[in-house]
């Protein structure tokens, strides 16, 4: 298949609007026009993994880190950066990250590390503001069900566990077309008051020109109205980190010891256990401090992540657990998530997981 199929498919799962001001994920090297037979996958995209690539046959490597964070000035061979790009160039193999997208989706990296440690009721940590927008447009009665259902298919209409959310109102609006109109109701050069129905949806604002191609499309006027809105409501299944409950509640010991195991850590750094049962606990993969008061504010008796300083570990304040596990023990899991989501859609496409350890950390024990 085209790279553009496999690329698009995961943006529709984990869209690029939805990645971190500073991320660089999608498509790094690579023409959408490509011709694909299959994939690698990893966690980081070094060296050893492109060789693995070439090795393998693999026309595009699909990682979680990007390789390339920031412009890149020369291609001299001087860094693993440059060196990674200027192999895979010359082997015409494609490099594709999807990073803090596929982390603030509702069934990203965090649901898997819930889903490892067995939490239940899982919900995001930090949702985000400004994704979300309105659609108001003006319709026929008679052809209000067409467009409501060509706007929902579009992807309008989504909140929370529910779908094929609208408010309808009726009422009745006014036109006249000139000399150059056909109007679907009405005559030209007369005004025309017709029986109509308002329609209100919310949607994604990455959606936008979908959900707008749905509705002209779909709707029967030579000239549609209609309003958008941006809102600031939260977009309760994306955002940054997770919480969930233990099913039983576990003292502070024994469940680090379960972590250890379940995230297969090698060591886990950690505040001074503050005396309460861990029963509610809040991840984030990778670098996730920066949602500590979160965490805090949300009841969690731990938080797990990674890349904690010295001195952020004083900001716990014997009010939580903040548990370092490591940046690459607390995302190794992606590597399978991105498997299992690209062979269950594409099940005659080839899917291998990297042999390659990049964790780029090592413990002396």
């Amino acid at each position: 298949m085209k790279l553009a199929q496999l690329t698009a498919y995961l943006e529709s799962l984990a869209p690029l609007a939805y990645q971190e001001e500073y991320d660089n994920s999608g498509l790094i090297v690579g023409h959408p026009d490509s011709e694909i037979h299959q994939a690698l996958i990893s966690l980081d995209c070094t060296e050893a993994v492109v060789d693995e690539a070439i090795a393998t046959g693999c026309q595009v490597i699909v990682s979680h880190h990007p390789i390339v964070f920031k412009g890149l000035k020369k291609f001299n061979g001087k860094t693993y950066v440059e060196r990674v790009v200027e192999k895979a160039i010359r082997h015409n193999i494609a490099i594709y990250a999807i990073h803090t997208n596929l982390d603030n989706i509702m069934t990203g990296v965090n649901a898997r590390i819930c889903e490892t440690l067995g939490l239940k009721n899982s919900r995001i940590l930090a949702p985000k503001h400004q994704l979300l927008k309105k659609l108001v447009t003006y319709v026929p009665v008679a052809q209000a069900e067409e467009v409501r259902s060509a706007l929902f298919a579009a992807g309008a209409g989504n909140i929370g566990n529910y779908s094929e959310v609208s408010f309808n109102a009726e009422g009745f609006g006014t036109f006249k077309g000139n000399e150059h109109t056909n109007p679907y109701v009405g005559e030209p050069g007369k005004r025309h008051r017709e029986h109509e129905i308002r329609i209100e949806s919310i949607y994604p604002a990455n959606l936008e020109s979908k959900i707008i191609m749905a509705l002209v499309l779909s709707h029967p006027y030579e000239e549609v109205a209609y309003d958008l809105y941006p809102i600031t409501n939260q977009h309760q299944q994306v955002g940054s980190g997770m919480i969930g409950e233990l099913e039983n509640a576990k003292n502070a010991d024994a469940f680090l010891a379960f972590v250890k195991e379940k995230m297969h850590a090698s060591v886990i750094r950690h505040t001074a256990f503050t005396g309460k049962p861990i029963k509610k606990v809040a991840v984030c993969g990778g670098s996730g401090g920066f949602l500590l008061k979160q965490a805090i504010a949300a009841g969690a008796d731990v938080f797990i992540t990674a890349d904690y300083k010295y001195h952020e570990f004083f900001d716990a304040e014997g009010k939580i657990v903040i548990a370092d596990i490591g940046h690459f023990e607390s995302e190794q899991f992606t590597q399978q998530l991105l498997y299992e989501i690209i062979q269950n859609k594409f099940v005659n496409f080839a899917v291998r997981l990297t042999k390659v350890n990049t964790n780029p950390v090592k413990y002396y024990i």
